[in-house]
């Protein structure tokens, strides 16, 4: 068994786990939850001997883990799986770990077919999947057949199969007797896996109790009423009387009612006598995950805000908008007026009075302006196509002689 008692830890000015006290029996998975940063792993760490508590104490069958005798063939965890040296293959990896803790070979490799690396064992351990990592922690935990053990995020990185493999093996050794205490944050594997739930939030207890107790105590259960569709008149009769009995009512989004506190027997017996038919009377609780959210939502630390993708489509500030570009810019003959002043028209450029200059608008009325990228004309911003001296003139384009004919010209 495991037992905290005013478990705290602090960090500099920061305090990860604050007069914490439980007990984790044998004989049931325990679920361990938490949001982020709510203090799960520091937990863990201190009941491995691996952080020292700043206050209180932790023991696993009465004394703390760096005073238990043989403490590997008592206690195993798996916190991380990354913790095992690349060049090393699966069964070398374990085979280190069983001669330091006095554990027979056989032991290898009876763990290596029970997470299933049997086929992979003599191979590096650095090219191994995530899931594959996991199996090889697994095999670690259970090398020295404990009693004990301590199990951080054990499906991270499994497929489907996998995950239904590491929840038969909790249950399998909580089954045996064996003290099971399991972190993790699937809602849906806790509430198939998990007997019992230690909730904790900013390092602070929340919950100790069993999973059906944590869900009834943060839920608020209801019954489903549905009547005929088309029926609208007797769904409001029966909707007026559940509210005339002491029921509170609201209505669902594809036509049904929801019904609070009246049980099932009672709405049934107001049905039948005002004489509405029934398609639907079901009871409904809620998940674990709905429970745990409920539970927890004063205790999380990051919360994400709404992506704003619309404000990318906001203009940009005065001076930051880009260049815009101009039919014809860079070609011979191209000439961008300068922006025109206050009631003035654009001048034509020196050399070719009232003409359209020569290019690509040539014979073609010429284009309006560029668009000044500054804001308003003459506001004293600069110009981006002014200088220093009158634009360069585009050399004479010889008239055509229509006496000539096409190939002398």
């Amino acid at each position: 068994m495991i037992e905290a008692v005013g478990l705290t830890k602090r960090y500099g000015d920061k305090t990860a786990v604050y007069n914490l006290s439980f007990q984790v029996r044998p004989g049931a998975v325990t679920g361990f939850l938490g949001p982020n940063g709510s203090g799960k792993s520091t937990t863990m760490r201190m009941i491995l001997g691996l952080d020292n508590p700043t206050a209180g104490s932790v023991t696993i069958g009465g004394h703390p883990y760096r005073r238990l005798p043989n403490a590997p063939r008592q206690v195993g965890a798996l916190l991380d799986a990354k913790a095992v040296h690349g060049g090393r293959s699966a069964r070398n990896h374990l085979l280190s770990l069983a001669q330091l803790s006095g554990i027979p070979v056989r032991r290898v490799d009876e763990v290596l077919g029970v997470v299933g690396l049997q086929d992979v064992a003599k191979k590096r351990s650095k090219g191994f999947s995530l899931g594959m990592g996991q199996r090889l922690g697994i095999a670690a935990a259970l090398l020295g057949d404990p009693r004990v053990l301590l199990f951080d995020e054990p499906v991270n990185g499994l497929d489907p199969e996998g995950i239904l493999w590491v929840r038969n093996l909790m249950k399998s050794l909580a089954a045996e007797g064996r003290t099971v205490f399991v972190s993790s944050h699937l809602m849906s594997e806790m509430a198939l896996t998990a007997d019992h739930l230690i909730v904790i939030g900013r390092g602070q207890l929340l919950a100790d109790m069993s999973i059906r107790d944590f869900i009834s105590a943060n839920s608020a259960d209801f019954a489903r009423v549905r009547t005929p569709d088309g029926e609208r008149e007797g769904r409001e009769k029966l909707s007026s009387a559940l509210t005339e009995a002491g029921g509170h009512v609201l209505p669902e989004p594809d036509g049904a009612l929801r019904v609070t506190g009246l049980p099932l027997p009672r709405i049934s017996d107001i049905a039948h006598d005002g004489g509405v038919r029934l398609w639907e009377l079901s009871p409904h609780q809620a998940s674990l995950e709905e429970a745990y959210m409920r539970m927890t939502q004063s205790a999380v630390d990051y919360r994400s805000t709404t992506d704003q993708k619309a404000g990318l489509m906001q203009p940009l500030p005065p001076g930051a908008e880009p260049p815009v570009p101009v039919p014809g810019q860079g070609q011979p003959g191209w000439y961008a007026p300068p922006p025109p002043r206050h009631g003035q028209p654009s001048a034509p450029p020196q050399g070719q009075p009232g003409a359209a200059p020569a290019g690509p608008y040539a014979g073609a009325p010429a284009p309006a302006a560029a668009p000044h990228p500054y804001g308003a004309p003459g506001a004293g911003a600069p110009n981006p196509y002014a200088q220093s001296a009158a634009p360069p003139q585009a050399p004479p384009v010889p008239a055509a002689d229509p006496t000539k004919p096409e190939d002398a010209r």
